[in-house]
């Protein structure tokens, strides 16, 4: 979920964080919360307040619980430390800017690793990776860059994938305000390949079998690509991560180490499985996530969480 956002949707996305989080207060927070539990240094002593966006199947709110891949993970791991979650919906622009804003205590939700984001908060070792996915139509195969020179090529507005699109030889871009305007185009012949979040594919595909589609995993562009077009980085996998504000060091080191256990005793590939992903896609680094994040936000030596190491 790799999106741009005006600083006029930021402020926007602000207020609406701020606001639902003002209508949620109250005194309800947790009693006897152990001297660990209150060392990790949430805004409120035994509660993780959680910024999402609806972006089902990543994060959903039922309840006043979130459920989706990255709202089990965070589930557990909030288990493991001792910590209430309390969800506060907002929108993509909202998470970002509460974290940075410290209104939250993290933000979850397929959000990427980026150099600047980094610069404005501290992101966990990533609880997954997220594959390049193509939805097409069934019958049809496309598996590298070249193979889409020429076609109908449809996203979201405002991913980077437009970016990525549009500077692919001959292709039409199709942007669309959400993931259904992608997936009614494609189901009627319109967009050729729909470049959205695996897991959402996944889902569509269960939901709305008439579309007749499938996913693919695009074969990532070589560093040669990218040079030459420094916008087929996009056409990578890349790194996600739960997001948090600076200071929070302590925090995030926690969290880390719930997930990199997670990654060890199989339960991170229980739940990829059970949300329709393939462990071998979601949970295996590309050889650049340790370099991009070496020296940067983490250590020169620093090995991102694997399965099967």
């Amino acid at each position: 979920m790799i999106r741009v956002r005006s600083i006029a949707a930021a402020l926007s996305a602000m207020f609406m964080l701020s606001t639902v989080a003002a209508c949620s207060s109250g005194d309800d927070s947790p009693k006897n919360v152990s001297a660990k539990t209150a060392a990790l240094g949430t805004l409120t002593p035994g509660v993780l307040k959680v910024a999402v966006q609806p972006y089902a199947p990543y994060t959903t709110v039922q309840g006043g619980k979130i459920v989706g891949l990255d709202g089990d993970i965070l589930t557990h791991v909030a288990k493991k430390l001792g910590l209430q979650v309390k969800p506060q919906v907002t929108d993509f622009a909202g998470m970002l800017a509460g974290v940075q804003t410290r209104r939250v205590d993290i933000t979850i939700g397929g959000v990427a690793w980026t150099a600047d984001r980094q610069k404005q908060g501290l992101f966990t070792d990533p609880p997954y990776y997220s594959p390049p996915a193509m939805a097409v139509r069934s019958g049809k195969t496309y598996k590298t860059v070249d193979d889409l020179k020429g076609l109908n090529l449809g996203t979201v507005e405002g991913y980077v994938w437009v970016k990525s699109i549009q500077s692919v030889p001959g292709a039409e871009l199709h942007a669309y305000p959400d993931a259904t305007g992608v997936f009614d185009d494609l189901g009627a012949g319109r967009v050729d390949v729909g470049f959205l979040d695996p897991l959402i594919i996944i889902a569509a595909q269960k939901q709305r079998p008439e579309l007749k589609i499938r996913t693919e995993y695009l074969t990532p562009p070589t560093a040669a690509e990218v040079k030459a077009k420094p916008a087929y980085q996009y056409f990578q996998p890349y790194q996600t991560g739960f997001y948090l504000p600076r200071k929070t060091t302590g925090l995030e080191k926690a969290i880390s180490a719930q997930i990199d256990a997670m990654y060890s005793n199989g339960e991170m590939a229980e739940l990829v499985k059970k949300y329709g992903g393939d462990p071998e896609q979601f949970l295996k680094p590309a050889a650049d996530v340790a370099t991009a994040r070496r020296g940067v936000d983490r250590p020169a030596n620093w090995t991102p969480p694997s399965i099967g190491q």
